[in-house]
C-alpha cells in the first residue's frame, strides 16, 4: 500500500504550485544583452569536471523503496549533503579557484554568500594555500559562520539584504584587491555546479526528470545545461520556496523580479536570479515547483528516516514535490532524480521539537 504525506499535508490546500513552462527556448526579451545569454557550454562542465575531481567527493545516488511508493515513482537522490563543506558549492568554488591564474589567486578570493558558497570558497581558497574574505548576512546561521572560520576564511558582517551584501563585497574588493567569486554571476561557478548532474546522469543515464532547488540559479543552470545535453527528453524542474518565490514570479513575467519579503526556514535560497542564471533557466528549464513551509520540514523528517541523512531546509526543497506533488508535474510512474544540494544544518535548532 503506498504511504501518505501527514494530515497536516492533506489538509493544506494548494501545498503546491507548479508553473507552468517558460517561454520557448530561443525566445528571449529585447533587453537582454548577448553576453547574459551565454552561460558555460556543456564542455565547459565536462573539463569543470576533469579540474576537480580530485578535490571533491564523487556523492553517492540513493534510493528508497518506501519513498518510492510514497511518491509512485522511481527515485533517486544526489547526495550533495554529503560533499566537502557539506554542499554543492564545494564544486563551482573549487574550479573557480583553481581556474585562476598564478598572478591572480595571488590577490585572494571574496565573496558574499549566507553560508554554503562562504564555505567552500573559504576551503577551496585553503586548499590552493590563498587567502579568502567572506561577506556574511548578521543573520547567517552559525553552523555556516563557524564553518568559514575553521576553514580559514575571514568574515565581515553585513545587514541581512543583497544590496547590503553587495555593497560590502564592493567595498572589500577595493580595499584587498582580492578576485570576487560571485556565488552563482559566473560561469566558471555555474559549469563547476553542473558537475553534479553530469555525475547523476552517468549513474542514471536514463531519468524522466531532474529536480534542483533554485535561489540565485547557480545549480540549476549547471543542472539544465548538463541535463538538456545528456538527456534531451528530461524535464528539468526548478523547486523554490513559495515563501521565495522569486525565480518563478520572474519566469512567469518574463524578467527578474525581486526578492519576496516574506520569511522562509531554507535560508540558502533568498538570493534572486542574475541575468546570466535568468538567461539560462528561460531556455532550459521546463517549469518551477512551489513548495510549503510545511512540506520543506516534512520532506526533512522523511529523508532523515528513510535514507539516515541530515538534510537542510534548502536541500530538502527539491525532495518535497517528488515526496508529495508528483501528479502536479507530472512525474507519477517516471525517473525522478534530485539533487540534495546541502546538508548544513544547525541541529539545536531543529524544529522538530524536543523531548
Amino acid at each position: 500500500m503506498k504511504s501518505k504525506p501527514s494530515a497536516r499535508l492533506q489538509d493544506s490546500d494548494n501545498l503546491m504550485n507548479a508553473h507552468t513552462q517558460p517561454p520557448t527556448p530561443g525566445t528571449p526579451n529585447a533587453s537582454e544583452s548577448p553576453e547574459t545569454l551565454g552561460g558555460p557550454s556543456f564542455d565547459q562542465i565536462r573539463d569543470a569536471h576533469r579540474r576537480i575531481a580530485a578535490h571533491i567527493h564523487r556523492t553517492p545516488v540513493m534510493t528508497s523503496a518506501s519513498l518510492d511508493a510514497l511518491a509512485g515513482a522511481r527515485l533517486y537522490f544526489k547526495c550533495e549533503n554529503l560533499q566537502r563543506s557539506g554542499s554543492f558549492k564545494m564544486r563551482g568554488a573549487t574550479n573557480a579557484v583553481l581556474s585562476l591564474s598564478e598572478q591572480d589567486a595571488a590577490r585572494g578570493v571574496l565573496t558574499h554568500s549566507s553560508g554554503n558558497h562562504a564555505a567552500a570558497l573559504a576551503l577551496a581558497a585553503r586548499g590552493r594555500g590563498i587567502r579568502a574574505w567572506i561577506v556574511m548576512p548578521s543573520d547567517a546561521p552559525q553552523i555556516k559562520s563557524r564553518a568559514v572560520e575553521a576553514f580559514g576564511g575571514q568574515i565581515v558582517f553585513c545587514e541581512p539584504t543583497l544590496a547590503a551584501r553587495e555593497a560590502a563585497a564592493s567595498e572589500l574588493a577595493q580595499r584587498t584587491g582580492a578576485v570576487l567569486i560571485h556565488p552563482y554571476d559566473n560561469d566558471r561557478i555555474i559549469a563547476g555546479q553542473g558537475t553534479a548532474a553530469l555525475e547523476f546522469i552517468e549513474e542514471v543515464p536514463d531519468l524522466d526528470f531532474v529536480l534542483a532547488p533554485v535561489s540565485g540559479g547557480g545549480l540549476l543552470s549547471g543542472t539544465a545545461i548538463a541535463a538538456k545535453h545528456l538527456i534531451p527528453a528530461a524535464r528539468v524542474v526548478g523547486c523554490e520556496p513559495r515563501n521565495a518565490d522569486d525565480a518563478a514570479r520572474s519566469l512567469a513575467a518574463g524578467k527578474i523580479e525581486p526578492a519576496a519579503t516574506t520569511k522562509t526556514m531554507a535560508d540558502g535560497l533568498r538570493a534572486t536570479l542574475a541575468p546570466r542564471t535568468f538567461a539560462i533557466l528561460r531556455r532550459l528549464v521546463d517549469q518551477i515547483a512551489l513548495v510549503s513551509e510545511e512540506e520543506i520540514l516534512a520532506s526533512m523528517r522523511l529523508l532523515w528516516d528513510r535514507l539516515k541523512i541530515v538534510v537542510e531546509p534548502s536541500g530538502a526543497v527539491s525532495a518535497a514535490p517528488a515526496l508529495f506533488a508528483l501528479a502536479q508535474i507530472g512525474g507519477q510512474d517516471k525517473k525522478v532524480g534530485v539533487i540534495l544540494s546541502g546538508g548544513n544544518l544547525d541541529l539545536d535548532s531543529l524544529p522538530f521539537g524536543r523531548a
